[in-house]
C-alpha cells in the first residue's frame, strides 16, 4: 500500500508547529515498522530550506494551470529516514522571507500547491492508494479528486484521509476562488457542502469529501461534535461521524529522552530519576538565579489565549506567593510578555522568563521542573504535557482535548497515586486552576512517597507513535481494501 502525505509543512524541512512533527513522526514510524507499506510526503519547497544540507534531485518539471495562470513547477526529491519527500518548488509562492504563512495570497499559494500535488500523483511511477491531507491548506484535494477528476482513470481511484489539527483555521475564501483557483463551479458553494459562514471553507470541503476524517485525540473528536467545542464545525462532523475518529498523537522519543539528552545538566532514567531531577533543578536554579530548595513550576508555550493565559497568570502568582519558583519560555501576545517580565521584576529570585523560543532552555525546564503548567482553553492534542511526563515532570492541565487523553490526574477521593501521572481540573476557571496548584503543592510538601510515585508513573507513560501508527495503518487498509 502506498500512502502520500500532503502537508503545508513537514520536518525536517519546515515547521511552525505540531503539524510538521506529526507528518514526519507518523511517516517515520510506519516505514520503520511496515515492510509492505511506503510513505511519501509532499510539501512546499520553501526558501528557508537549507539546500546544501540535503541531497535534492530534480525529478519533474511541469506547468500547473490555474485559470489564466500557467505556473512553472519543479518537483525535487530526497530520501530521509526511509521516507520519500517530494518538494514543490515555485519561488514566487514559497521563497519568501517572512515565514510560511500570513500572506495576502495564502489562498492562491495553497490552491496552487494542492493542484501540484494532484499532478504529482499522476506522474509518480507507482500507484498512490491513499492521499492523507492535513488542515485547510490542502483540504480541497479530496473534493477535487471526487469532483474535478471523478472520471480520471488514475485519480478517481485514490482514497483520501483528512486530519484536522487546528479547527480555528478553516481556509475561508470568496466564492470566486472556486473557479479562479480550482477550476470547479460555484454550484459546490451553493449546495452548502463547502460553504461556512457565507464563504468557501477548504477545511469544510475536506470534511465533506474525504473518505475518512481524523483529529489528533479522541476527546477532541468528541468536542468537535459539540456546538461549544467545534469552532463551527459540529453539524458537518455529526453528519460524517461514522467516518470520523480521534487518534491521539505520539511524540518524538529520540529528541526528548532524559537518558541521552545533551541539552540538560545531567542525564537520568527511570532508575535514578530522583537524584537526576534533583541535580537538574539545582543547576537550573544556579544558572537562572532562583532560590534553591523550592518546588519548580514551568511553562514552555506559545503565549496565546488558546493556552489559557489568564489561568497561567493566576497560577504563576499563586506559585511564587506560596513558596515556589516559576520559569517560562515562550512568546506571543505582547500583554502576556509584559506581564511575565513584570512578574520577574517583582520576584527576581523566584521567577525566570525567556521571551522567545530557546530550545536548550526548554529542555532544561522539562528536566529540572517538578510541575508543568498547561491549562489550555482548548487543546486538540498538546505536546508539552507528553514531553513533561517523559522527563518525570508532572503536568497540571485543564482536562480538554488531548490533555484529558494523555494525563491521569491525581485524586484525593480515590487516592490513585499508584496510577496517576499529573494533576487536572475540568472547568475553565481561576478557582479550579488554583485548586489544582494547591493540590500539587500539598503532595510535594507533605507526601514525598506519593510525589515520587507520580513522577515514576509519568516516566512510564507511553506516548510513542507505536499505537497511533497502528491505528492509522488500520484506517488506511480499510479504505484500500487490504
Amino acid at each position: 500500500m502506498n500512502i502520500l502525505m500532503a502537508s503545508s509543512e513537514a520536518l525536517p524541512f519546515s515547521k511552525t508547529g505540531g503539524l510538521a512533527d506529526v507528518v514526519y513522526a507518523l511517516s517515520k514510524e510506519i516505514v520503520s515498522k511496515s515492510k509492505e507499506d511506503t510513505m511519501s510526503v509532499v510539501s512546499p519547497f520553501y526558501g528557508s530550506i537549507n539546500k546544501d544540507k540535503y541531497r535534492f534531485k530534480l525529478l519533474y518539471t511541469f506547468d500547473v494551470k490555474m485559470n489564466w495562470r500557467n505556473i512553472h513547477t519543479e518537483i525535487f526529491h530526497t530520501m530521509y529516514e526511509g521516507i520519500d519527500y517530494y518538494l514543490v518548488k515555485n519561488d514566487g509562492y514559497f521563497a519568501r522571507n517572512g515565514g510560511l504563512y500570513g500572506y495576502y495570497d495564502d489562498g492562491e499559494r495553497y490552491a496552487y500547491f494542492s493542484l501540484a500535488v494532484i499532478e504529482l500523483i499522476k506522474l509518480l511511477p507507482y500507484k498512490i492508494d491513499i492521499v492523507h491531507v492535513h488542515d485547510w491548506q490542502v483540504g480541497m484535494i479530496p473534493c477535487l479528486l471526487k469532483v474535478r477528476y471523478a472520471n480520471d482513470s488514475v485519480l478517481s481511484k485514490v482514497k483520501s484521509v483528512l486530519t484536522i489539527h487546528n479547527p480555528l483555521f478553516k481556509g475561508y475564501f470568496g466564492v470566486g476562488s472556486l473557479w479562479d483557483f480550482y477550476g470547479v463551479g460555484d454550484d459546490l458553494f451553493y449546495s452548502g457542502k463547502i460553504r461556512l459562514d457565507g464563504q468557501v471553507s477548504t477545511l469544510k470541503a475536506g470534511i465533506w469529501y474525504a473518505d475518512k476524517i481524523t483529529t489528533v485525540s479522541p476527546t477532541h473528536a468528541y468536542e468537535l461534535k459539540t456546538p461549544d467545542g467545534s469552532k463551527g464545525l459540529w453539524y458537518d462532523l455529526i453528519l460524517r461521524q461514522n467516518d470520523f475518529v480521534g487518534i491521539l498523537n505520539g511524540m518524538d522519543y529520540k529528541e526528548f529522552n532524559p537518558l541521552h539528552d545533551k541539552l540538560i545538566y545531567q542525564n537520568y532514567g527511570k532508575k535514578n530519576f530522583v537524584e537526576g531531577k534533583r541535580k537538574n533543578k539545582l543547576e537550573f536554579c544556579k544558572e537562572f538565579d532562583l532560590k534553591e530548595g523550592r518546588p519548580l513550576y514551568s511553562v514552555v508555550s506559545r503565549l496565546s489565549d488558546q493556552k489559557g493565559l489568564d489561568l497561567i497568570n493566576a497560577m504563576a502568582e499563586f506559585v511564587v506567593s506560596n513558596g515556589g519558583n516559576f520559569a517560562l519560555v515562550g512568546s506571543g501576545e505582547h500583554y502576556a510578555e509584559d506581564y511575565f517580565n513584570n512578574l520577574h521584576m517583582r520576584y527576581l529570585h523566584n521567577v525566570t522568563v525567556y521571551i522567545g523560543y530557546n530550545n536548550e532552555m526548554a529542555h532544561k525546564c522539562y528536566a529540572a521542573s517538578d510541575f508543568f503548567i498547561m491549562p489550555s482553553a482548548f487543546e486538540p492534542c498538546g505536546l508539552g504535557q507528553m514531553i513533561a511526563q517523559r522527563y518525570g515532570t508532572l503536568p497540571i492541565v485543564r482536562r480538554t482535548g488531548g490533555l484529558k487523553d494523555s494525563v491521569t490526574p491525581y485524586s484525593y477521593d480515590i487516592n490513585n497515586y499508584q496510577t496517576a501521572d499529573g494533576f487536572g481540573f475540568d472547568n475553565y476557571s481561576v478557582g479550579d486552576a488554583l485548586s489544582a496548584c494547591a493540590k500539587s503543592l500539598m503532595v510535594y510538601n507533605s507526601r514525598p512517597k506519593e510525589f515520587n510515585k507520580l513522577r515514576q508513573n509519568a516516566l512510564k507513560a507511553d506516548h510513542s507513535w507505536t499505537k497511533p501508527s497502528k491505528e492509522y495503518l488500520a484506517l488506511y487498509k480499510s479504505l484500500a481494501g487490504k
